[in-house]
């Protein structure tokens, strides 16, 4: 092209949005599936890790709610926005990689001890 730009095909911005939504209920249900089995099968030996599989049940549960209510439409409003919309993100992975550390701990601590 005669401006510099590689065009690579049609750009649908509708889809991005999509990918962006179904990201998050992904990762809204890989939270839950581990919780699941993280407080069915570490709850036996470690108590603490039903209350850590529950609360990572809980968390995917909102977040897939979270995740259906949210815009199509991505991009924020105005600066504030975007600001609000990188620390939810910053958050949920956070807490995502908190709770994948704890169901690592607990699943290893069961290893050794059996």
């Amino acid at each position: 092209m005669s401006d510099g730009t590689a065009r690579r095909g049609p750009i649908d911005p509708g889809l991005q949005a999509e990918r962006t939504s179904l990201a998050w209920e992904r990762t809204a249900i890989a939270a839950m599936v581990a919780g699941v089995l993280l407080a069915r099968y570490e709850a036996d030996d470690i108590p603490l890790a039903a209350v850590v599989g529950f609360a990572g049940v809980l968390g995917g549960a909102v977040l897939l709610v979270w995740s259906a209510v949210q815009p199509d439409d991505p991009r924020p409003s105005g600066p504030a926005g975007t600001a609000a919309r990188i620390g939810v993100i910053r958050a949920v992975g956070v807490a995502t990689v908190a709770f994948l550390f704890l169901a690592l701990v607990f699943a290893v601590a069961t290893a050794l001890g059996a």
